[in-house]
């Protein structure tokens, strides 16, 4: 054999050995890559089953609550038995999520919810906490606030660990919330989520403030409230001039007290207006004192405005601000108040402007649209009204804390 044939035979065994290699190679290339397609889709499809899997938890604990605030809104409370449910299916989707409500209302409730996905499990848990209307501070408002100068707010009846009383508005608008000079606010101050403090809030020199002043986390929501059915189906009654007393619930059109009339309300009282409640100069609306009947309470549901003019009085002597409380309904647009002296009660009222024009000390809490203390007086929060009871007037549950396993 030539040399040159041996040489021949060499470059092409040469040639086929670095193909086979490159061939090789490339194969492993691939499998490697094939193989991390694969890990890449398997991880995909599990992090996908996972967020289905906790997004149907999340619909549980969501479900449970509305469900809890459904049976509380039916009065009286009763226990009996706590929403549940098992393998309900998320709509639009294959996973699905059971939950149950445990506890009582004297230990708190805690709900747990479990969604599923294929495999995939997720277990959240909240416990909630039972909130009322007032429970927001002396004075909370959607809009503008108002204090004039040498108004002073604080509180009282307030329980060991109880943190600052505070007045705050869910606007974020500049100069929603004013207080002038020579104002004293016992506590802290809230602004809208996002707002800038020192933007929302318009001080004056002089003006002290013991607290913080700061935006909350995530706009309040006020709720709507609504008239009982059993309110709406008495037969109406009238205000008359010979009308001394109102000892039992009752249905009205409108509420006109006429100049100088005084009306008592002895008994546990609950009232409805569709229209306005007008009193006129020297009139006075009266809860009894706690001698004359420690039960004596008024509850108004109101539809329309309410103003009382100069010299007319909301009395409570019973001392009791939730004895003497205002709700007013949606088409409740405003309360301009000309009650001086104090007044012990509670106002909630989220779409109406709120005014008190003379110098009154106001013993209770105020929630509105907006709020104007027209003169010098004091806001003396009770800080009882934060302790929510299953039957009070817009009592609902909240999550107070939230975990995930």
């Amino acid at each position: 054999m030539n040399r040159k044939s041996l040489l021949q035979r060499k470059d092409a065994g040469f040639a086929i050995s670095v193909v086979l290699i490159a061939f090789v190679i490339l194969i492993a290339i691939g499998v490697g890559l094939l193989n991390l397609g694969l890990q890449g889709r398997l991880q995909a499809v599990r992090a996908a089953s996972e967020i289905s899997a906790k997004c149907a938890a999340d619909s549980g604990l969501t479900k449970a609550l509305f469900e809890m605030n459904k049976k509380l809104a039916v009065k009286p409370w009763s226990e009996g038995a706590l929403p549940s449910t098992t393998n309900e299916r998320l709509p639009n989707s294959d996973a699905t999520f059971s939950y149950a409500v445990t506890g009582n209302i004297n230990s708190g409730y805690v709900i747990e919810s479990i969604g599923k996905y294929g495999r995939v499990e997720k277990t959240v848990r909240s416990v909630l906490h039972l909130a009322g209307l007032f429970e927001e501070g002396a004075v909370f408002t959607i809009g503008s606030i108002q204090l004039k100068s040498g108004t002073v707010v604080d509180s009282y009846n307030n329980d060991a660990g109880d943190g600052n009383i505070l007045i705050g508005t869910d606007s974020t608008a500049p100069g929603a919330l004013v207080i002038k000079n020579g104002v004293i606010i016992n506590g802290d101050i809230a602004v809208g989520a996002g707002g800038d403090p020192d933007v929302v809030v318009n001080e004056g020199s002089g003006a002290e403030v013991t607290g913080e002043i700061y935006p909350i986390t995530e706009s309040y929501n006020f709720p709507s409230i609504t008239v009982p059915d059993y309110l709406t189906k008495l037969p109406k009654s009238t205000i008359k001039s010979t009308t001394k007393k109102i000892s039992s619930d009752a249905r009205f059109d409108s509420f006109d007290l006429s100049n100088g009339q005084i009306i008592q309300v002895d008994q546990p009282v609950t009232i409805y207006v569709s229209g306005n409640v007008n009193l006129d100069n020297a009139a006075q609306l009266d809860v009894v004192d706690a001698k004359t009947n420690p039960n004596a309470s008024l509850t108004m549901y109101v539809g329309g405005d309410i103003t009382s003019k100069n010299g007319s009085f909301l009395n409570n002597f019973s001392k009791d601000s939730k004895k003497f409380q205002i709700f007013g309904l949606n088409s409740c647009k405003s309360i301009d108040l000309m009650n001086g002296g104090q007044f012990y009660g509670a106002i909630y009222a989220p779409n109406a402007d709120i005014k008190f024009r003379n110098s009154v000390d106001v013993y209770g809490s105020v929630m509105g649209k907006s709020f104007i203390q027209m003169a010098s007086g004091a806001l003396h929060y009770n800080a009882s009204l934060s302790d929510a009871g299953v039957n009070d007037i817009g009592a609902h549950f909240e999550v107070t804390r939230w975990y995930e396993e």
